[in-house]
């Protein structure tokens, strides 16, 4: 081998290595021309192959781009987590685009914005929006004013009604039963809310009316209706205050007319009137508040409500409500104020029991100088019909006859023995 490397034609033994070895730059089986090993283009400097060589660091260049270097691969495994920092500002501007987003749809409403309107846009408003005075809502806002809410105090507790005003000194109309308990005081609460004390100027029990006095100017008075011109069937409405709910109005018609009453607590007067049977819900609280027509006038004074409930029970409104017909309450108001009492119309006979087999009441008793008698009727006529309504019950001519005003001639169709026959009759106020 005579100590020479025959492998790849390096000799140690010189320094400057042999020509066409290792120590020429390229590799000793290339042939002149190609192009050399990167794997020896350092070979000069190689101290590994030359210890003779000088040491040196060489630096290689950075690749030019699109030399072919791989792309980087990132780790699918690796999972990153966003530091404090991030976590912080990405909340703090996601509050700051949430809250710009609800300031500006606040602005948009509140504005108009570019928010579609609702609803199709109309023109004049319709003929039933106008509320027109001779509609219900005109009705209503005319009467309200004039209607009041009337609180009384006594040993037994507080009750409550309802009231209206007549004159503008400040006379107001409502039930006796309201007040009938009561020391002679009330307070009147007013539409508005305000309030003002009340003095009883007088009561009739037998017909259910008082009137109250307040001293208060700028007051406006109801209008009054004709309570002898309606008809079954025309609208009304009832205002007040129905348990405790001031200024309450309710609509209805006309259900019956003449509906004869006999009202009144055990222990207390028996009151008698030809009531206006009307539908419009009337509670405990309307007692004394107007029954209004469509013309708003007042025609009636909303006294008592017909009920299902057992004795002791409180009552509600089954549309059968009945007032007090205002021909009837205009005269006794008007009594009350000239005189503090009213006259009731009687006829000069006495009725009791039941009504006869035959239809028609039997006069038990007739007073001598009363006004039946001078008509001609005697004790054990059967009274047949009162101005052309029929008799089927002693309440019916009692009450019938309290509707008239003293002085009004009547016709009574009565019957004695098998003979029928007719009477005009003057009636005349009670002499008490």
């Amino acid at each position: 081998m005579g100590g020479t490397d025959v492998t790849d034609g390096w000799d140690w033994r010189r320094p400057g290595g042999s020509p066409g070895g290792p120590a020429s730059g390229r590799p000793p089986h290339d042939a002149p021309g190609q192009a050399t090993s990167p794997w020896w283009s350092d070979a000069l400097a190689d101290p590994w192959r030359d210890p003779y060589a000088p040491a040196a660091v060489v630096i290689p260049a950075a690749p030019a781009s699109g030399a072919g270097e791989p792309e980087p691969v990132t780790d699918p495994d690796l999972r990153t987590r966003p530091g404090l920092r991030q976590v912080v500002l990405i909340s703090l501007v996601t509050a700051l685009l949430a809250g710009s987003l609800g300031s500006a749809l606040t602005y948009a409403l509140l504005r108009g914005g570019d928010v579609p309107t609702l609803g199709a846009q109309s023109g004049q408003a319709p003929a039933l929006a106008q509320r027109k005075p001779e509609s219900l809502a005109g009705v209503a806002e005319r009467v309200l004013p004039s209607v009041v809410t009337i609180r009384v105090v006594s040993l037994g507790g507080t009750s409550e009604g309802s009231g209206f005003v007549v004159t503008g000194e400040g006379h107001i109309v409502t039930n006796d039963h309201v007040v009938a308990d009561g020391p002679g005081k009330a307070t009147v609460v007013f539409n508005d809310g305000s309030t003002a004390a009340g003095t009883v100027v007088g009561q009739d029990p037998e017909s259910d009316l008082a009137v109250i006095k307040v001293s208060r100017s700028g007051l406006t008075p109801v209008q009054f209706g004709d309570s002898d011109s309606l008809a079954v069937g025309d609208p009304v409405l009832a205002i007040g205050s129905p348990l405790s709910l001031a200024n309450t109005v309710t609509a209805g018609i006309v259900s019956a007319l003449d509906r004869t009453m006999q009202a009144g607590e055990p222990g207390g007067p028996t009151r008698y009137y030809a009531a206006i049977q009307t539908d419009a819900a009337v509670n405990h609280g309307n007692s004394g508040g107007p029954l209004v027509d469509g013309a708003g006038r007042v025609v009636g004074v909303n006294s008592t409500i017909k009920s299902l409930v057992a004795d002791g029970q409180e009552a509600g409104n089954i549309g059968l409500a009945f007032a007090i017909p205002i021909n009837q309450a205009k005269r006794v108001t008007e009594d009350i104020i000239g005189t503090g009492k009213a006259r009731r119309t009687v006829i000069g006979a006495q009725v009791g029991g039941t009504g006869t087999a035959g239809g028609g009441v039997r006069l038990n008793a007739v007073e001598p100088a009363g006004p039946a008698a001078a008509a001609g009727l005697r004790t054990g006529d059967v009274v047949l019909r009162l101005d052309g309504h029929p008799m089927t019950d002693p309440t019916d001519l009692v009450a019938l006859v309290r509707k008239y005003a003293p002085g009004s001639v009547v016709t009574v169709e009565y019957r004695r023995g098998s003979a029928r026959q007719n009477a005009s009759v003057t009636l005349a106020a009670d002499a008490k």
